[in-house]
C-alpha cells in the first residue's frame, strides 16, 4: 500500500512537471522554465499532505522555481542535433550532453527547493551565503572551464551549460558543508530524472521522425524532461526525511514569492514572447485576416490575464490573510490549478490552437489536467528514509550511461541522415570560401 501510494504520488507529479515543461516549449528562456517548474514544485507540495509546509509554500515553490528555471540561460538546439546524427559517436554524444543538460535543470531546481523544505526557524538556510557561493562557481568554472581549458560542449553556441554546473558544485558543496542530506538527495534524483528525460526525449524524437507521423516530436522531447525530472523530484523528496516547519509564517515574508509567483514570471514571459510580430505571423499562418482584432486581442490578453489573476491571488492570499499566515491544502490547490490553467491558456494563446487545431498536442494539455485534478486528492504517501552509497550511485550512473548508449545505437540504426542533424566530430571542414 505505502508502495502503491508513492508510485501514485509521484506520477502526478511527472504528470504536472511533464506537462507545464512541454507548455514551457512555446516559451523557452529561463522565464518559460520557472513556471513550469513551479508548477511541479506545487503539485510536490500537493501531494505530500504535509500541512506544516503549505505555510511556507510560495516561498517554497519559488526557490524551485528559480532552480528549474536559471536552466533556461543554456543552449541545447545544437546538441539535438548531434543526437540525430547517423553515427555512433556523434549521437551517443549528443545524448549524453542533453542528460548533462537535463541534469543541471533538475539538480539545481531539485536543490533549491528541498533546500527550501529544509530550511526551519530552528536550522535556517543561509541563502546570502548560498547565492553568493553559487555566483562565485559559476563565474569559477565559466572562466576555467570555457575560457581557459575551452571544453566547448555546442560551438558555436553558448557555453553557458558552464556556468550552472559551477553553481551546482557550489550549492552541492553547501549542501554537504551543512549537512542538508535530503535537500542533497532531491538534487541528485532530480538531476538524474532531468537529464534521462532529457536524453530520452531526444531518442523518442528521433524515432518520431523517422516514423513520418506529423507531431511536434520536439515537444515529446520537453514533456519527457519534465516527466522524469518530476518523478526523480518527487522520489529523492518523499523517501527523505524533514523536520518539522513552522505552522504560520509571517505575513511580509509571503509577499516577495507571491509576487514572483503570480507577477514578475508571468510579466516578464509575456513581453518576451507575445511581441507583435510573432503574433503577426502566427495568424496570418492561420488565415486571419489583417484588418481583424483578433490582433490585438491576442497580444494584450495575457497581459491582461496576468494584472487579473495577480489581483485575485494577492488578495486572496495576501490582503485578506492575518499577520501570522497559515494556508490550507485547499487554498495550495486552488493556486496550482489556477496557476497551471493560465499557463495553458497562454499556451493556446501564443500558439493559435484557441481558433485552430493544427497543434494538436495542445489539447493533450488540457487532458493531463484533467487526470492530475481527479489523482491529486488521493495521494497520501508516507515518508521514510531510503538511503543510497556512493557505491550504488556510482552503478546507478554507469548503468544509465550504458542504457543511454543502447538508444544511440537503436537511434542510429533507424535512419540514414536525417534533417537537422550535426556533428561534433568527424564532420568535414568547410573549405575556405564554402558557406555552411
Amino acid at each position: 500500500m505505502k508502495n502503491r501510494q508513492l508510485y501514485l504520488s509521484m506520477l502526478v507529479v511527472a504528470l504536472s512537471l511533464g506537462t507545464a515543461w512541454a507548455i514551457r516549449g512555446q516559451f523557452g528562456h529561463e522565464h518559460g522554465a520557472a513556471w513550469a517548474g513551479g508548477i511541479g514544485c506545487l503539485s510536490l507540495l500537493l501531494v505530500a499532505k504535509r500541512s506544516d509546509w503549505y505555510a511556507k509554500f510560495f516561498s517554497v515553490t519559488m526557490a524551485g522555481a528559480l532552480g528549474w528555471g536559471l536552466g533556461g540561460i543554456m543552449s541545447y538546439g545544437v546538441v539535438v542535433g548531434y543526437g540525430r546524427a547517423d553515427d555512433f559517436i556523434n549521437a551517443y554524444y549528443g545524448l549524453m550532453m542533453l542528460f548533462v543538460i537535463g541534469g543541471l535543470y533538475g539538480y539545481i531546481g531539485g536543490g533549491l527547493f528541498g533546500l527550501a523544505l529544509s530550511s526551519t526557524a530552528k536550522n535556517p538556510v543561509k541563502w546570502a551565503n548560498l547565492i553568493v557561493e553559487m555566483v562565485a562557481g559559476a563565474i569559477l568554472f565559466y572562466y576555467f572551464m570555457i575560457m581557459e581549458f575551452e571544453w566547448f560542449m555546442t560551438p558555436p553556441r553558448s557555453e553557458a551549460w558552464a556556468i550552472c554546473f559551477g553553481a551546482a558544485v557550489a550549492m552541492t558543496w553547501f549542501m554537504v558543508r551543512h549537512e542538508r542530506n535530503s535537500a542533497l538527495r532531491v538534487a541528485v534524483f532530480s538531476g538524474l530524472g532531468g537529464g534521462f528525460g532529457f536524453a530520452f526525449g531526444n531518442f523518442l524524437q528521433v524515432l518520431g521522425s523517422v516514423s513520418g507521423i506529423k507531431f511536434n516530436f520536439w515537444n515529446v522531447m520537453e514533456y519527457t524532461l519534465g516527466f522524469f525530472g518530476g518523478l526523480g523530484m518527487s522520489y529523492g523528496t518523499l523517501t527523505s526525511t524533514w523536520e518539522q516547519s513552522e505552522s504560520s509564517q509571517k505575513k511580509s515574508s509571503q509577499l516577495f514569492p507571491l509576487l514572483m509567483l503570480v507577477l514578475i514570471i508571468p510579466f516578464t514571459m509575456w513581453q518576451q514572447n507575445f511581441e507583435t510580430k510573432r503574433i503577426f505571423e502566427m495568424l496570418t499562418k492561420l488565415n486571419v485576416s489583417e484588418g481583424s482584432p483578433l490582433f490585438g486581442l491576442t497580444e494584450w490578453s495575457g497581459l491582461v490575464l496576468i494584472l487579473l489573476f495577480t489581483l485575485i491571488w494577492f488578495y486572496k492570499y495576501y490582503v485578506s490573510q492575518p499577520n501570522n499566515v497559515t494556508y490550507s491544502y485547499k487554498e495550495v490547490h486552488a493556486f496550482f490549478t489556477g496557476h497551471l490553467i493560465l499557463y495553458i491558456v497562454f499556451s493556446y494563446i501564443i500558439t493559435g490552437a484557441f481558433i485552430s487545431g493544427y497543434r494538436p498536442e495542445q489539447y493533450l494539455y488540457t487532458l493531463n489536467l484533467i487526470v492530475i485534478l481527479l489523482l491529486i486528492n488521493k495521494t497520501q504517501p508516507s515518508f521514510a528514509d531510503h538511503t543510497i552509497g556512493l557505491k550504488k550511485w556510482s552503478l546507478s550512473m554507469a548503468v544509465v550511461a550504458v542504457f543511454i548508449a543502447l538508444l544511440a545505437m537503436i537511434a542510429i540504426s533507424s535512419h540514414d541522415e536525417l534533417k537537422g542533424a550535426q556533428k561534433r566530430f568527424g564532420a568535414e571542414p568547410v573549405e575556405e570560401g564554402a558557406t555552411k
